[in-house]
């Protein structure tokens, strides 16, 4: 590993932002892996994520009553171009957006898009059995929170 490098990675250590970086691969957020849910019979929110396979995450979302699905959303994590993992959202069959990851611990990930209306970050945290998300604007503004159990 060159100087250069190892101070990249000492900086970031530094500041508590774990870039991606070579040694961060899609395999490390298996812990986001299954069927999970929140919310009850009249209004509830759900996401699946299959394991990481062969540098690859995907995923669906939905949300709705007890009458409908109101949303719902195709998800992949993967590696970009630039060799960054990255998070991409299409809600409704709508064009897909990144969201490169800046933070990946044990049982955190965060991803973001300064230049993005709303979301700008999206972060899943392991906590125990639960999976929690979280979308923010800037700065965690109109922040939302997931809190999330496993059903498979």
């Amino acid at each position: 590993m060159n100087y250069v490098k190892t101070a990249m990675i000492g900086l970031a250590a530094i500041s508590g932002i774990a870039a991606s970086s070579p040694q961060s691969n899609v395999a490390d957020l298996g812990w986001m892996s299954g069927h999970w849910t929140s919310g009850n019979q009249a209004r509830w929110t759900e996401e699946a994520w299959m394991p990481p396979r062969g540098g690859l995450m995907l995923g669906t979302g939905r949300s709705g009553d007890a009458k409908k699905a109101k949303f719902w959303e195709l998800l992949r994590i993967a590696t970009d171009a630039d060799g960054i993992i990255t998070y991409w959202g299409a809600p409704l069959g709508g064009p897909a957006t990144p969201f490169k990851l800046t933070r990946l611990t044990a049982n955190e990930a965060v991803f973001e898009n300064p230049a993005h209306d709303y979301p700008t970050r999206i972060a899943y945290r392991r906590e125990g059995k639960l999976l929690v998300a979280t979308v923010s604007g800037q700065n965690g503004a109109n922040s939302e929170t997931w809190r999330y159990t496993k059903v498979r």
